[in-house]
């Protein structure tokens, strides 16, 4: 058993991939563009509407990372959609579908209606109008089985209300307001079990950054984001780390620095910067942990697009669903799987800082789970890798008391 952990940590080595990275892709289809919309479904990437030299547009584009491809898709509201081409809006995904709200037209400066995309059926249904008034450059996430809206201007101002969605009944719910000042064009991204708000433009530019705890609908204001302050940038988060970047300043500098947010120690450190033009309002999203980032405003309309790795990324498609117990833990714990795990699994584990202390922690693997003695890590928190020989990898956090 110890010959084959120790012949197991070297292949580990060779198996995660570069760290603080930007490689270049396939550029989006049609013209370039700026406040476009995104959502995933099934490991691609949809990107919707946006503006371009010619107007606001309703056309969609599919992304596969594994051919490094973009598709045509269905446009908004589908065949019968004309009057639906839109920008600023707003995206979340929820158990395979899409979901489009909100956002400005050619001739509607403020919507509320949402629609649901069925990649399978490859067709859009209207569901019911969004609670709140009808605004643009609101923002979005999805946790669990719901969606989330707020934020954004209405044609009486900024707004800070906040609502839920929940697809299965088709209904609108209002939550506590967002308690930060009311704001157009933040950043918010879901990780892990929160969501994360911040950046914006509330009169003057933000740099305030809170964490959303849906199951007691509560805020938490953590760490200022250390970058200049900003709207029109974007955000994404990789468990345990979350990321702004791009943007527009208070002296309409366009803005290319990439910062990450650490879920354990509440702090910030600037990563390497966005390899394109300084912009504003571009998209990102994050596919098998990997995030991606394009389109955008740098004084001309961008279609460039960039694939980013960060310090714990990995190119694995998630498919091990795991447990950890006893968590918190002081001597011993284990990780198990729903499926048998398969011989050669990998285990890699970082502190929360994001540095690799595998070779820490004696492993013993057992058919079905693997036993982690924790008896050399200090007190802390740290998170997991775990990968099969299949190509699944597993990703879960754990905490040491002393």
């Amino acid at each position: 058993m110890n010959y084959f952990l120790t012949i197991l940590m070297l292949f580990t080595v060779t198996s995660y991939f570069g760290q603080d990275i930007w490689e270049q892709r396939d550029s989006v289809n049609g013209p370039p563009r700026a406040v476009c919309a995104s959502f995933v479904l099934d490991g691609e990437a949809y990107v919707l509407g946006g503006l371009d030299d010619f107007g606001f547009r309703r056309k969609v584009y599919s992304y596969d990372p594994s051919t490094n491809d973009w598709d045509d898709e269905e446009s908004i509201g589908g065949p019968d959609g004309d009057g639906l081409e839109r920008g600023n809006a707003s995206a979340f995904s929820i158990d395979g579908k899409g979901y489009l709200c909100l956002g400005q037209g050619q001739t509607n400066p403020y919507f509320k209606d949402t629609w649901e995309y069925d990649p399978i059926a490859q067709s859009w249904t209207q569901k019911a109008d969004f609670m709140g008034t009808a605004r643009k450059q609101a923002v979005a996430f999805s946790i669990g089985t719901y969606g989330y809206v707020g934020t954004g201007q209405d044609i009486n101002g900024l707004c800070k209300d906040f609502y839920r969605f929940d697809p299965e009944s088709n209904m609108w719910t209002q939550l506590n307001d967002f308690p930060g000042t009311a704001r157009r064009q933040a950043v918010a991204f879901a990780m892990g079990d929160e969501a994360y708000l911040g950046t914006g433009d509330d009169g003057v530019m933000c740099n305030d950054f809170w964490m959303y705890v849906p199951e007691t609908d509560t805020w938490i204001q953590k760490a200022d984001f250390p970058g200049t302050p900003r709207a029109g940038a974007t955000g994404w988060g990789v468990f345990p780390t979350g990321f702004i970047a791009t943007g527009e300043d208070i002296d309409f500098t366009y803005k290319k620095d990439v910062w990450e947010y650490n879920y354990f120690s509440n702090s910030w450190v600037q990563r390497t910067d966005f390899p394109g033009n300084g912009r504003k309002n571009a998209i990102s999203f994050v596919i098998n942990g990997i995030a991606y980032l394009g389109t955008g405003f740098s004084g001309v309309f961008e279609d460039d697009f960039y694939a980013y790795t960060g310090i714990v990324g990995v190119k694995d498609k998630p498919t091990v669903v795991t447990s950890i117990f006893p968590n918190p833990s002081a001597d011993f714990l284990y990780i198990t799987a729903d499926n048998q795990l398969l011989p050669g699994v990998e285990v890699v584990l970082f502190d929360a800082f994001g540095k690799e202390c595998t070779a820490q922690c004696k492993m013993d693997l057992f058919p079905g789970k693997i036993k982690l003695n924790l008896q050399n890590l200090s007190a802390g928190n740290y998170i997991y890798q775990l990968k099969t020989q299949n190509g699944s990898i597993n990703t879960g956090k754990f905490i040491v008391q002393k």
